[in-house]
């Protein structure tokens, strides 16, 4: 398939996107060099081969459920910067409108 200046301005226009004229040269350049990968793959005979569903062989590698107790208020507030004893202290970060 050969990338022509039409088909760049085609594209350009689908996607609403204003190209310089050097640019556009760059585009072309780019979109040809995909073009190319692709066909050199599509050379290649894949008979017999299984499509590749997933990277790895593994189906499911993810742990079991387990239920079990979480960590005390005092340690989840033991490395806290600012705390009341029971809560989170944060800074406020909801401004309140001005009145006239």
């Amino acid at each position: 398939m050969e990338v022509t200046d039409k088909m760049i301005e085609n594209l350009s226009d689908l996607a609403r996107l204003e190209y310089s004229p050097s640019e556009k040269a760059s585009i072309k350049k780019d979109l040809q060099r995909m073009i190319h990968f692709v066909e050199k793959l599509n050379e290649l005979d894949t008979t017999g081969i299984e499509p590749l569903l997933h990277m790895s062989p593994e189906i499911n590698v993810l742990r079991e459920d387990r239920l079990r107790g979480s960590i005390s208020r005092q340690e989840a507030l033991s490395n806290a910067p600012a705390t009341d004893g029971i809560y989170f202290k944060v800074p406020k970060v909801i401004k309140t409108p001005s009145r006239p």
